[in-house]
C-alpha cells in the first residue's frame, strides 16, 4: 500500500505513518518526547565522541609517524650487524644498487647520510656577568646536494636551506629552535662545535636557517650539515700528505708522509711497491717530485685477500735556484728546517741557505673518505604498502652482494618502541567507538520500547487493520532510524565542527616532552568519517530488531480492550 503526499512523493505506508507519528511526538507533548530527545541527544554525543577520538588518533599517528620519518627515513641500508644508524661502521658509496633504486619508480628517494655525535657551545651574551658558558650534546647530520628537504622546509621558522651543491664542502648549517634557544644563538650567527677524536677537532660551522618540528626529542640534539664534513670528521677512508720534517737527520732533509683514517695500519708505496717505510732522507740538487700512495692493512702487507681501505694519493714538488750542496746542520741553526711561507695555507714554502733556496710546493691527497658514507636512507610513497616495499628493496640491495656485509631495516625496526605505542592507541579506539555504540545502542533500544508501549493501543489497532507483525515493526524501526539520522546529523556537524577549529586554531596543546607534539593533531579524512556513519547506522538498526520483537506479543484484542 502506498500513500501520495505531494504531486511527487509517493510513500510506503509504513514510512507514511512512521513520518507523521514522530511529527507528533517530538512536537507535541506526549510522554515519550523527553525519551526521543534523549535518544537523538546519546547518538548525537556518541557521534561527536567517535569522531574527535578518531580524528586525534589518526592525526596523532600521523604525525608522530611523520616526524619520525622525517628525521630519517622509511628504511635504511647499512652495515650487516649494526644496531643503530647513528654508530654504523662506514660502506662504501659506490654501490651497484645505488643508481638503480634512484631511477626505480617503486623508491622515492634514497640517499647517503652520515652520523657525528658534537659538543655545541652557547653563544655569549651581552650581559657578561651573568654570562655562563653552556655545553650541549648534539647529534650531527651528514647529507648532500641529492637529500630531500621537504620535510625540513615544511618545519622551517627562520632563514633558508643550507646550499650543498658546491665543489668545496660547504659550512652552512640548520638547527632546530630549541637548541638555538638553549645556546642562545640566532640566525646568521657562528657555532663552536667540538668533535671528540683523539685528538678533540673544533669546527666553526654558520646558521643559515632554523627549524622547529614540535617533536621535542629530536629537536633538542639533530644539526644538519654538510655530509663532507662528516666524512672526514669519521676518518673514513684515508687521507694523506708529505711533508718536510722540522729538523735535519744527519744533515738531510726527511720526506715523509702523515695520514689519519684507515685502521692505522699504514702502508706506504713511493714508487716501487708497498713497503712499512714512511719517510726517506733526502737533499736536493735538481727540481724533482715525489708521489706516495698510501693504504692500510690487517696481517699482509700486500693486502691480499684483505678489505683494506681505498688508497689515497700525495705528491710534493721540490723546486731548486742555485746550485744545491747537502743541506747541514752547519748550514742551519740547531739543524733546525726554517721555513718562509709563500701562501696562506702553508701549502708552499722556501728553505735558504745563503744563496741557495729550495722550494716545495704541496699536493695534499683530496682523501678517500668520500667514497664512504654511514648508511643510505630510502623513502618509499606509500605508508600503507611499507612492508611490501621493504621486501622488494631488499631483494634489490641483496642481489649481487654478500648478504653478510649489508642490511636493510625499516623505520619501524629502528624505532619500534614508538610504533608499538602508535599501535596500541588502536586498542583504545576500538574500545572508546565499542563503548559509545553500546551506549547510542542502549539509548535507543529504551526509546524505542518506550515508544512501543506509549503506543501499545496503536499496534493493536494496526494489527485489527490487517497489519502484520513485520510491517508494525518496520514503522517503529523507521522512526529510530529517524532519530539515528537526526542524531548523526547534529553529531557530524558538531564533531567535524570542533577537529576543525583544534585543527586551523589549536586551542588544545601538548607537552611535547611527554606526547612529542605542541598540539592535540587532527586528522579528518571524508572515507573514515563516512565508514563511521555507515558501521553506527547499520549496528544501531541491528540492534533495534531486538525491541522491536516486543510487537509480535502484543495481541490486538487485549491491547485495543486495555485502551
Amino acid at each position: 500500500m502506498y500513500f501520495r503526499t505531494s504531486k511527487s512523493e509517493i510513500l510506503k505506508f509504513e514510512h507514511f505513518i512512521a513520518r507523521n507519528l514522530l511529527k507528533y511526538e517530538t512536537e507535541g507533548k506526549k510522554v515519550s518526547q523527553p525519551i526521543v530527545r534523549i535518544s537523538i541527544v546519546s547518538i548525537a554525543l556518541a557521534m561527536i565522541v567517535n569522531l574527535v577520538t578518531l580524528a586525534v588518533v589518526r592525526g596523532f599517528q600521523t604525525e608522530v609517524r611523520d616526524k619520525v620519518i622525517g628525521f630519517g627515513a622509511h628504511a635504511v641500508i647499512t652495515k650487516s650487524g649494526e644496531n643503530t644508524i647513528f654508530e654504523s661502521e662506514p660502506i662504501l658509496i659506490n654501490q651497484s644498487f645505488y643508481p638503480l633504486l634512484s631511477k626505480d619508480k617503486r623508491i622515492k628517494k634514497i640517499q647517503p647520510v652520515a652520523y657525528k655525535p658534537a659538543l655545541l657551545q652557547s653563544k655569549n651574551t651581552e650581559n657578561i656577568q651573568d654570562f655562563q658558558q653552556e655545553i650541549e650534546g648534539v647529534l650531527v647530520k651528514g647529507v648532500d646536494k641529492t637529500y630531500d628537504w621537504d620535510f625540513f622546509k615544511a618545519n622551517l621558522i627562520q632563514g633558508r636551506i643550507p646550499n650543498f651543491n658546491t665543489n668545496q664542502s660547504s659550512d652552512e648549517i640548520l638547527i632546530s629552535a630549541k637548541i638555538a634557544r638553549n645556546l642562545n644563538y640566532k640566525l646568521g650567527q657562528e657555532v663552536n662545535t667540538f668533535f671528540v677524536k683523539q685528538k678533540p677537532v673544533r669546527k666553526n660551522f654558520k646558521i643559515v636557517g632554523i627549524y622547529e618540528t614540535g617533536y621535542d626529542e629530536l629537536d633538542k640534539q639533530l644539526l644538519i650539515a654538510d655530509l663532507r664534513h662528516i666524512q672526514q670528521l669519521n676518518d673514513w677512508g684515508i687521507q694523506t700528505s708529505i711533508t718536510v720534517a722540522d729538523s735535519l737527520q744527519n744533515g738531510f732533509l726527511v720526506i715523509k708522509a702523515e695520514n689519519v683514517g684507515g685502521n692505522g695500519n699504514y702502508r706506504y708505496d713511493w714508487g716501487n711497491g708497498y713497503d712499512r717505510f714512511a719517510g726517506f732522507t733526502f737533499y736536493p740538487k735538481k727540481d724533482t717530485s715525489f708521489k706516495v700512495i698510501v693504504s692500510d692493512y690487517w696481517m699482509y702487507l700486500d693486502g691480499k685477500g684483505e678489505k683494506t681501505t681505498i688508497p689515497d694519493t700525495a705528491t710534493i714538488d721540490i723546486k731548486v735556484r742555485n746550485a744545491v750542496k747537502p743541506i747541514s746542520g752547519v748550514d742551519l741553526v740547531d739543524g733546525i728546517v726554517n721555513r718562509k711561507y709563500i701562501d696562506d695555507e702553508g701549502y708552499v714554502f722556501e728553505i735558504q741557505v745563503g744563496d741557495k733556496i729550495v722550494k716545495f710546493i704541496k699536493h695534499d691527497g683530496k682523501g678517500s673518505f668520500s667514497k664512504y658514507v654511514g648508511a643510505f636512507e630510502c623513502m618509499v610513497h606509500d605508508w600503507e604498502n611499507l612492508e611490501s616495499d621493504i621486501s622488494y628493496l631488499r631483494k634489490s640491495v641483496l642481489r649481487g652482494q654478500n648478504m653478510i656485509d649489508l642490511k636493510v631495516s625499516s623505520i619501524i625496526d629502528n624505532q619500534n618502541d614508538i610504533f608499538v605505542w602508535l599501535g596500541f592507541l588502536d586498542i583504545n579506539v576500538f574500545i572508546i567507538l565499542t563503548l559509545m555504540l553500546i551506549i547510542g545502542i542502549i539509548n535507543m533500544g529504551s526509546a524505542l520500547l518506550v515508544m512501543i508501549l506509549v503506543k501499545t493501543s496503536f499496534v493493536g489497532m494496526m494489527k485489527a487493520m490487517g497489519a502484520n507483525d513485520w510491517q508494525v515493526r518496520k514503522i517503529f524501526l523507521y522512526q529510530a532510524s529517524y532519530l539515528i539520522l537526526k542524531g548523526m546529523f547534529w553529531g557530524n556537524l558538531i564533531g567535524i565542527g570542533l577537529c576543525l577549529i583544534q585543527e586551523y586554531l589549536k586551542p588544545l596543546t601538548l607537552d611535547p616532552k611527554v606526547y612529542y607534539l605542541n598540539a592535540v593533531p587532527i586528522e579528518l579524512d571524508m572515507g573514515v568519517i563516512v565508514a563511521l556513519n555507515m558501521l553506527t547506522l547499520l549496528v544501531c538498526l541491528i540492534a533495534m530488531l531486538l525491541p522491536s520483537y516486543l510487537i509480535t506479543k502484543i495481541q490486538p484484542s487485549k491491547s485495543i480492550k486495555f485502551n
